[in-house]
């Protein structure tokens, strides 16, 4: 099976790429723009097999695409390339808009073409796989209540309603050309080689070095964690047993508040990183509440039933042993995070962190 990966350099992306090559027989081809959340060095394990194949494009340039689906001729394509962080999206809307919903349109239109020029059988066995978000659906009120496959769609943000779109693009795509698609939702991810600037590896981070650790509002916003390497595992069941048309939530059945996330982080790092900055008496004194951000969604909680029950999915990890492995990764990584909190992954000092 031969697979092109859009944003294979990003975090869930080069999770997927790692899988595919490691434990199936899939020949990659990855596209990436590589901007400032995509790194090759997430890839750096799988990058000498001869399965893989590396593309520094971007999706919004349609002859590229068009040039890459002639010469690779896939039999499916993985669709992770997006702008995915919300304050980013907040400041600076343009890229999403641009990446998500433009590059997800130029995609759509290069698999169009290659896929309508196959032979009947290659045609019939062809996917077009989008991979989304929970963000979409907005937020839930109840303490009980689950987002389904069927929650109407309410995003908050410019980010989670650009992903929107393009959720409703991939479908539009299916019934009016007959394209192949099939959408999977998911929650948050957290696990090895995540950005530094989402709430995990940051807080990490920041307590290995003193920094304050800021957590938005009082803490009490609730997301449901998935390891990103069970979601990856769903995406390779996903695409080779979901049915086109069909749409899977993935999560982790883990919700807990970003405030327990945090202390669960001070907690490990406590047993796991005992010699501690000057000055630093215990990493959860570090915890600060900030201004809570504009929009800010008040609980995700994925039902995933359905992959579960038709397609014999559950996650592996539970959110402490998973939580386990993500801090005891970061401690024995450091020049992968180092590199890119100091800018020598690109040229460049990003300037990470909340001051």
């Amino acid at each position: 099976m031969k697979i092109i990966v859009t944003g294979g350099a990003g975090f869930i992306g080069s999770a997927v790429v790692r899988y595919l090559i490691r434990q199936t027989n899939a020949e990659v081809a990855v596209i990436d723009k590589l901007t400032y959340a995509g790194n090759l060095a997430s890839l750096a394990e799988v990058s000498g097999s001869d399965r893989y194949h590396f593309f520094h494009q971007d999706i919004c340039d349609g002859a590229v695409l068009e040039k890459i689906f002639n010469d690779f001729q896939p039999d499916a394509v993985m669709h992770l390339a997006a702008e995915s962080h919300v304050d980013r999206s907040i400041d600076g809307p343009a890229a999403f808009i641009e990446t998500n919903i433009v590059g997800t349109w130029t995609l759509l239109e290069a698999a169009k073409a290659w896929w309508q020029q196959l032979d009947s059988s290659r045609r019939e066995a062809f996917r077009f796989h989008h991979i989304s978000t929970d963000e979409v659906y907005g937020d839930l009120e109840g303490t009980q209540d689950l987002f389904r496959e069927d929650t109407p769609y309410a995003p908050s943000s410019p980010y989670s309603a650009s992903k929107a779109a393009s959720d409703h693009l991939v479908r539009a795509w299916m019934r009016t050309y007959g394209l192949p698609i099939i959408v999977t939702n998911c929650s948050n991810n957290y696990g090895p080689y995540h950005f530094p600037e989402k709430l995990i590896p940051l807080t990490i981070i920041n307590a290995l070095a003193g920094r304050e650790l800021p957590v938005y509002g009082n803490g009490q916003q609730v997301r449901d964690w998935l390891y990103v390497e069970d979601h990856a595992r769903a995406l390779w069941q996903v695409i080779t047993q979901g049915q086109p048309g069909e749409t899977w939530n993935i999560g982790g059945h883990n919700e807990r508040q970003n405030i327990e996330v945090v202390r669960t982080l001070c907690a490990l790092l406590e047993e796991l990183a005992p010699n501690k900055p000057a000055g630093v008496d215990r990493y959860q004194d570090l915890i600060r509440f900030v201004d809570d951000r504009p929009g800010h969604d008040l609980r995700y909680a994925i039902d995933a039933a359905k992959i579960e029950r038709e397609l014999g999915w559950r996650p592996q990890e539970t959110f402490e042993s998973g939580m386990r492995k993500t801090v005891a990764w970061y401690l024995a990584n450091p020049l992968w995070w180092q590199q890119i909190m100091d800018g020598s992954y690109r040229g460049e000092r990003l300037g990470l962190g909340r001051k």
